[in-house]
């Protein structure tokens, strides 16, 4: 191993102009959540190894485990889903259903790093538990939506289906849903290698040509979510699990409507499978076309997983918001704060004799909400300490030398441009609040 100071390859530092952004991002979505009455949940980062076991399909293989001091078999946290199913199972009776939680925390996956692809990443999880009803579904679309418009999102989509939707597909194709895995992952692919690539996946998996042409031509139905729907309809006629998936989607999307989300933000799918496998009703994904980046974030209802730790079924739905992914886009979008920096003003120190009252100002300043940095050596010249902030981005720089003092005035310097004036020193707050705003 090279005895250069390295972090792990696919888990990244992140140093302050990055944190400022992530912060941003956090507090953004809290606050939507926590508008719509969710909670807050926090679980550990290890579990015990059969916590995380058989729970979430073909990525099993991603999940980090190893031993602890004790030989126990333990794993890192790869999502923060199968988590919550334990807790409920091991919390239920403290618990009111249906239950609105959020969590916002990192997880562990040892898959190949790639752009918006890391082996540690945080992610911020909204659920609701215990409720088998549409609008549930739809609460969490809403939320979605709202949090990415908050964020600075425009001219993103959220994808609708159903997992029984897909399973009627498969049926159409004459198979048995459990070996139409390959089917649906052969659907998922269809914008990334065309419906001629999805066509010759479906015919080298064995399906025939005439019930691979079916397939197809209910992946690419497109069109106002209604009419999607009403099309599928027709395609599946006869299959009574596929045509009560279409009436839940048809009751997600007039409650969407009720909530008031904007009708472009939102169409129906029959590609999107989804991958996880724990999912068993309605999924959904969102997606931007530029830059391109595949999903911005996804989710559904799974109705069976928390029965895993329960013993009997609790049905839940949810969705989980990849902060790296965010994090990635709107620095490449330019979204989120303006400004980059903690501190909005420093305050210098023009010499001993004078430090303790520039501290008090700073003390001032931080009182009335302002975040203030200051100067620590008060024999260090004012230009070393105007190029101090001015490097740290710092927008505004305060003096108080022996003139401000007897008039008592305060120098505020605009780094930015080099202009400065003196203003009585009891207008500063006020003054700062001003600029800042």
């Amino acid at each position: 191993m090279s005895t250069k100071p390295q972090n792990i390859k696919g888990m990244r530092d992140h140093l302050p102009e990055a944190m400022i952004l992530r912060h941003y991002i956090v507090d953004t979505l809290t606050h939507v959540f926590e508008r719509y009455g969710f909670e807050p949940l926090q679980t550990p980062l290890i579990e015990y190894a059969e916590t995380l076991e058989g729970k979430i399909g073909d990525d099993e293989k991603l999940i980090y485990r190893f031993e602890d001091h004790g030989g126990r078999k333990v794993a890192l946290r790869y999502d923060q889903t199968v988590p919550l199913a334990r807790v409920v199972a091991q919390y239920e009776g403290q618990l009111i259903l249906p239950w609105r939680r959020y969590a916002i925390g990192q997880s562990y996956r040892g898959e190949r790093p790639a752009r918006g692809r890391y082996r540690e990443l945080w992610q911020a999880d909204l659920d609701i538990v215990g409720s088998s009803s549409p609008l549930a579904d739809a609460e969490i679309i809403a939320i979605l939506t709202e949090s990415l418009a908050a964020l600075g999102f425009t001219g993103f989509t959220t994808l609708l289906n159903h997992r029984q939707v897909l399973g009627g597909i498969a049926r159409v194709a004459g198979l048995d849903e459990d070996a139409a895995a390959g089917i649906y992952r052969a659907i998922d692919k269809l914008d990334k290698i065309g419906p001629d690539g999805v066509r010759a996946e479906l015919l080298n998996s064995g399906v025939g040509a005439q019930a691979a042409a079916r397939i197809l031509n209910m992946i690419i139905l497109r069109g106002a979510p209604f009419d999607v729907l009403e099309a599928l309809s027709e395609q599946l006629a006869g299959d009574e699990r596929a045509q009560a998936a279409l009436e839940n989607l048809r009751a997600i999307i007039v409650h969407l409507q009720e909530l008031m989300v904007p009708p472009a933000a939102y169409v129906v799918a029959p590609q999107l499978a989804r991958g996880l496998s724990y999912y068993t009703g309605a999924v959904f994904e969102s997606v931007i076309e530029t830059p391109p980046m595949g999903s911005l974030l996804g989710g559904g209802r799974y109705d069976k997983l928390i029965g895993a730790f329960a013993g009997h079924e609790i049905p839940t739905v949810g969705l989980a918001f990849g902060i790296e992914r965010l994090h990635d886009l709107m620095e490449e979008l330019g979204l989120g704060p303006r400004s980059r920096m903690i501190a909005e003003a420093f305050v210098t120190l023009f010499g001993p004799e004078l430090a303790g009252t520039a501290l008090q100002l700073a003390h001032e300043l931080r009182t009335a909400g302002l975040k203030i940095e200051t100067a620590l050596d008060p024999a260090e010249k004012l230009g070393k300490q105007f190029k101090y902030a001015d490097r740290k981005r710092i927008p505004y720089a305060l003096v108080i030398g022996p003139d401000e003092l007897a008039r008592d005035e305060v120098v505020i310097k605009d780094l930015r441009n080099g202009s400065q004036s003196s203003i009585p020193r009891s207008t500063v707050v006020e003054t700062l609040h001003a600029l800042r705003d």
